[in-house]
């Protein structure tokens, strides 16, 4: 089970030594395990405590709630999901054909959402009630959309994607096609097919939505 990265936002009276890093990092990593297995509404601070090896009260020493908790581990694990974008797509400098790139972006980002797809489909179901948890979502999408969109525009500059298309528009649609594949295959189990299937079909798709030639230039 992949574990969930420390995060530096501890509560101000929390102790900002490595011993009460570290300490927070065993605490998301637990409540990550307690979500995955019981899912957020049966989740309890007791569980997640227990599982960290620390007492019911020193939750609260880093924590102020259930929520907060459930909060960052989502968005932790949605920025581990989102990286492929950044480190692959939009690799500033970077020489590899933009089918590569993106074919390359599809394998880490399923491989990445296969691995979480347990706490994916808690933080799915809780982003549909949970306005703070779908407002963080939302803004990383938005960011991460008007990212690629000008990924988009600077293939059309230089003439290697259709100039007809939309950036916002073809970058939302792109954006919500590969997140909404990816659970209805591997959390609702509502498509059957392989990980090697998946990133060539995905990636043929996204080709073919913005003109791209499937050899590259």
């Amino acid at each position: 089970m992949a574990s969930v990265a420390p995060v530096e936002r501890e509560k101000p009276s929390g102790p900002r030594s490595r011993k009460g890093v570290r300490t927070r990092a065993r605490l998301l990593d637990a409540a990550k395990q307690v979500f995955e297995e019981t899912g957020f509404l049966d989740a309890r601070i007791s569980d997640i405590a227990e599982r960290a090896g620390l007492s019911h009260g020193s939750f609260y020493h880093y924590f102020d709630s259930k929520e907060q908790v459930f909060r960052e581990v989502a968005e932790l694990v949605d920025e581990q999901l989102s990286a492929p974008l950044t480190e692959v797509v939009l690799a500033p400098g970077s020489t590899t054909p933009p089918h590569e790139r993106i074919r390359e972006a599809m394998r880490l980002h399923f491989e990445s959402y296969r691995a979480e797809a347990r706490i994916m489909g808690v933080i799915e179901q809780v982003s549909r009630y949970d306005e703070h948890v779908n407002a963080v979502r939302m803004a990383r999408h938005a960011r991460y959309g008007a990212q690629m969109a000008d990924s988009i525009r600077q293939l059309q500059l230089r003439k290697l994607a259709d100039p007809s298309l939309d950036p916002e528009l073809t970058a939302a649609a792109l954006g919500a096609l590969t997140y909404r594949f990816a659970e209805l295959w591997l959390v609702q189990g509502a498509v059957t097919c392989s990980l090697d299937e998946a990133v060539d079909q995905v990636t043929r798709l996204f080709l073919n939505a913005l003109g791209l030639e499937a050899a590259g230039p």
